[in-house]
């Protein structure tokens, strides 16, 4: 796992196709804009495990960095 550190307004480049921005800050919560073409689905990762029946990580896994 990649662990990397932004400020507002920093982006994350993921290949040549997929956008990351950091858009807010606020307390322990950060907002995230995902820029990518229409064919690459993106999901939050509960409502993926739910369309593909599979148990969601985050039910079963803590968080190391919490």
């Amino acid at each position: 796992m990649l662990v990397l550190s932004r400020k507002r307004g920093e982006k994350i480049v993921i290949g040549d196709a997929i956008t990351v921005t950091v858009l807010a800050v606020e307390g322990n919560r950060v907002k995230l804009g995902f820029a990518s073409p229409a064919e690459v689905p993106i999901h939050r990762e509960e409502l993926y495990s739910h369309i593909h029946g599979r148990p969601s990580a985050l039910a079963c896994t803590p968080c190391e960095y919490a």
